[in-house]
């Protein structure tokens, strides 16, 4: 780890005051960054920590939530509100990490986290998202965990979170205070992070400086009948090779709208709305199911190693839908 300076701030203006003219990254639970910054792939002069910020509060609104940045995962998951009114958020929190970092790592920080690639991680490995024009080392070496959609010839990096493929599958938004000044502005969860494409250094649409504030979700009568299934190499504190996030909501025997997001696939939280068209004025029903699943993955570019992620993939939107349209 290379030297830094550490600052706190009390305030939002001297928050994004300290970020000016400086390499800054802003920290708050710091599950992953210091991680980054031990292997050498972060590299800030300046820590600021706005812990002494406040948002750390999930507050109720009319149609939805607001969910501070500084909200731990923990708090959130266990959350009265959300437990009964998202559960697919809740049931995605508890499915990463472990309890000890579910503590310390903050709804912010989740939206904001990087790859879990190796050759990113590794500094001997040639990686674009780490080192612009370096190249892609998975490309040609083991890719078993990578992405299968959304990648390029620069980048096929999956995406780590769970907590975002729930939030993308609830229509949520983020709320940033732009470094350049004002005020909030509310960017789609869908539109926040990015494709590789020709700068997979560039993950998010956030400027140098910038500060997440929050996380809104509406209320949806999709909400309440929604589920999270993920599929990993063990039971406990590993990434998704595959998983699913879906809300339901059924009127009259039939589908009458639906939300599908995918995770451990993409580079990014991935929408499927082809799946979504595929249910919507039909019969919830198995084919109905394996229907919307193929659409899902139909643009799917397995590479040598990870082909089975596309029938993977497939099988947990089969059983996410069937749970969230059971009953």
């Amino acid at each position: 780890m290379e030297p830094f300076e550490f600052t706190r701030a009390h305030d939002f203006d001297g928050a994004l005051a300290q970020t000016r003219g400086v390499a800054a990254r802003f920290i708050a639970g710091g599950t992953a960054l210091l991680e980054l910054m031990k292997l050498g792939v972060e590299r800030p002069a300046r820590l600021v920590d706005i812990n002494a910020l406040p948002l750390g509060r999930i507050e109720p609104q009319a149609g939805g939530l607001r969910i501070g940045a500084l909200v731990r995962n923990s708090d959130l998951a266990h959350h009265p509100e959300v437990a009964q009114r998202y559960p697919v958020l809740a049931q995605a929190i508890l499915a990463g990490a472990s309890p000890q970092l579910r503590n310390m790592a903050t709804v912010g920080g989740n939206l904001l986290q990087r790859t879990r690639c190796p050759y990113f991680r590794d500094g001997g490995a040639a990686c674009n998202k780490r080192t612009p024009g370096a190249g892609c080392a998975a490309l040609l070496g083991p890719h078993r965990g990578h992405a299968i959609l959304g990648g390029s010839e620069r980048c096929i990096a999956t995406h780590p979170s769970d907590m975002c493929v729930a939030l993308l599958a609830l229509d949520a938004t983020v709320q940033v205070l732009p470094a350049a000044g004002g005020g909030e502005r509310a960017v789609p969860l869908g539109e926040f992070h990015l494709p590789p494409g020709q700068t997979p250094e560039r993950e998010t649409v956030l400027a140098a400086g910038d500060l997440v504030v929050a996380v809104t979700v509406p209320a949806s009568p999709r909400a309440a009948r929604s589920v999270y299934l993920k599929v990993r190499d063990r039971a406990e504190f590993e990434f998704a090779l595959a998983s699913a996030a879906v809300a339901v909501e059924l009127a009259g025997g039939v589908v009458h709208s639906a939300r599908v997001a995918l995770g451990g696939v993409a580079t990014r939280p991935w929408r499927a709305a082809e799946a979504e068209a595929v249910l919507q004025g039909h019969r919830p029903t198995a084919e109905l199911f394996r229907a919307a699943a193929a659409a899902a993955l139909h643009k799917a570019q397995p590479r040598r190693d990870n082909g089975f992620k596309v029938e993977l993939a497939q099988r947990c939107i089969v059983r996410a839908l069937s749970e969230a349209c059971a009953g």
